[in-house]
């Protein structure tokens, strides 16, 4: 039985590699917080800054099969399409073993 998505939370950390001048994240994202039907999975560290997260969020949830697969939509489109909440939160400046 498929589950259908109601809230989307997206909690990620970004670690700035000062030797080599590149940003990396990692992140827990939550289908459905706080619900009977809630799955979390964790996305390890990845290189990306700025809001990459979201995209390969999305992404990672295509993969994952909580979102069919679709090229050229965006997440924000799909979410406003189909009734989604989502929330997104990037915690800067973290160290690298914090991710």
């Amino acid at each position: 039985m498929k589950t259908t998505i109601k809230t989307i939370d997206v909690q990620a950390k970004e670690w700035f590699d000062k030797a080599n001048g590149n940003s990396y994240f990692s992140m827990n994202v939550t289908v459905n917080f706080g619900m009977k039907t809630e799955q979390s999975f964790y996305v390890p560290m990845q290189y990306g800054y700025g809001d990459h997260y979201r995209d390969e969020a999305f992404n990672e949830l295509q993969k994952r099969g909580f979102i069919p697969q679709q090229k050229n939509v965006r997440d924000w489109q799909y979410y406003k399409n189909n009734g989604i909440t989502a929330h997104y939160s990037k915690q800067e400046n973290c160290k690298k073993r914090d991710l």
